[in-house]
């Protein structure tokens, strides 16, 4: 018995002698390799090894940059921000190492995969392995062992087959940091996901169609925007006292085309220069919206004296070259003054279409009692047509005061309730 041990225990050191000989003679040749070795026949070697094991491998890989140009006007990828974004929520259960970061506007923290991190995902019935890797170059001017800088890029895995699924595309609201408070991105991003669309708007049936026919137009005129010689952009300026629907009108507009929305601060933006390269770093198929109000104006001013961002580089960006730098792009101003803004600012041209956004009429009424409470008649409908002539009531209080307050969702005291604010605003007025 103590023979057989032995001979099991040198046969193990033998092995395990043999197989620690071929990782050093590997090691021996790897290191020769590199140091007398061109490395544009490592690159030829490496590749014609690849090609080689191609055959044999099942998956396909797929890898997105965080950046994509080059100089100094790197942008950061589209399909990198939206890969990350789908992988958000996912990333909080499967990986086990997570970044963390706050998000403007959110009180909630975002997780995204950390460096070197792997999650599998099942989409579809296919099984994808998404992975985040990083490369570090280094400035050989200053220091062999100084980085220069980080890049990342994100894997797709799957197997092959899987590679010609095709996602939903989720509408993303974007709002520009101020100083670049979380590193580099210009803009930090939230899934949207307000359920407004044109049938929740209360306006008149025929200004909301002349809207969507409007809109549907520009989404279709690639080739006529080609042939005048003109950017695929259009402009639109809504306007209107508070609470009659501006915002929401800007989301009915992104949902109907699936447009991501960028909120543009200017309070948070140092100089035209960081304004050109906001404007650069947004896609195709968005909305851009700019709030423009004198009172906001002085006040975004008092808050951020820094902001040096001049109303000629605002008009360049909206109307001049840099206008061109994506295609099917609506600029939104919105503002409750119109007669106050400058008259530069919104012509035609710049802002195509205006769009008053006025208080509530009866048509407005009848298309939140058909939401609000499942009906499209009701005895008590004459007297606030009536009244709702008379006054001047937003979208926003008419809605408040229809409604439900109460489980049992009493239609006849939702109606009444209005009816006692429209007779209150009758007399106040």
């Amino acid at each position: 018995m103590d023979i057989k041990l032995r001979k099991m225990s040198k046969s193990m050191g033998d092995i395990l002698m043999g197989f620690g000989t071929l990782i050093g003679s590997i090691m021996f040749v790897y290191t020769m390799i590199q140091q007398f070795v061109p490395e544009y026949v490592t690159r030829y070697l490496s590749a014609c090894i690849c090609r080689i094991t191609a055959f044999a491998y099942p998956y396909i890989e797929i890898s997105f940059d965080e950046f994509t140009g080059g100089g100094d006007w790197l942008k950061v990828s589209k399909a990198y921000t939206a890969i990350e974004a789908y992988l958000g929520p996912k990333s909080s259960k499967l990986a086990k190492r997570l970044k963390a970061r706050i998000v403007k506007g959110n009180k909630d923290l975002a997780f995204s995969m950390d460096d070197d991190e792997e999650i599998v995902d099942d989409f579809a019935g296919v099984k994808i392995w998404w992975s985040l890797d990083k490369t570090t170059t280094f400035d050989a001017q200053i220091s062999s062992a100084a980085p220069r800088d980080d890049h990342r890029a994100i894997s797709k895995s799957c197997h092959q087959g899987g590679e010609n699924m095709i996602e939903n595309r989720h509408i993303r609201l974007y709002s520009n940091n101020a100083n670049h408070e979380y590193g580099y991105k210009l803009w930090s991003q939230v899934a949207f996901e307000h359920p407004v669309t044109f049938d929740h708007l209360a306006m008149d049936p025929a200004k909301k169609q002349e809207i969507i026919d409007d809109l549907v137009t520009f989404s279709m005129g690639r080739d006529y925007y080609l042939k005048i010689g003109k950017p695929w952009k259009r402009g639109y300026l809504l306007y209107g006292p508070p609470g009659t629907g501006k915002s929401s009108m800007i989301a009915a507009m992104a949902k109907l085309f699936n447009y991501d929305i960028y909120d543009l601060e200017l309070r948070a933006v140092s100089g035209n220069s960081e304004l050109k390269q906001l404007l650069h770093n947004t896609s195709n198929k968005s909305i851009t919206k700019k709030e423009e109000d004198k009172d906001k104006d002085k006040e975004d001013e008092e808050s951020n004296g820094d902001s040096k961002v001049t109303l000629s580089g605002l008009l360049n960006v909206i109307d001049g070259l840099w206008s061109a730098c994506s295609k099917e792009r609506i600029f939104v101003f919105t503002t409750n003054y119109v007669e106050e803004l400058d008259p530069a600012l919104i012509r035609r041209g710049r802002m195509d279409k205006h769009i008053e956004m006025s208080y509530c009429c009866f048509e407005g009424f009848k298309v939140f009692a058909k939401i609000y409470l499942d009906l499209e008649s009701h005895e008590l409908f004459d007297t606030i047509r009536h009244l709702i002539h008379e006054v001047k009531v937003s979208p926003a209080d008419v809605a408040e005061n229809l409604m439900p307050k109460t489980i049992e969702r009493d239609s006849q005291a939702c109606l009444q309730n209005l009816i006692k604010a429209l007779e209150k605003i009758k007399e106040d007025e």
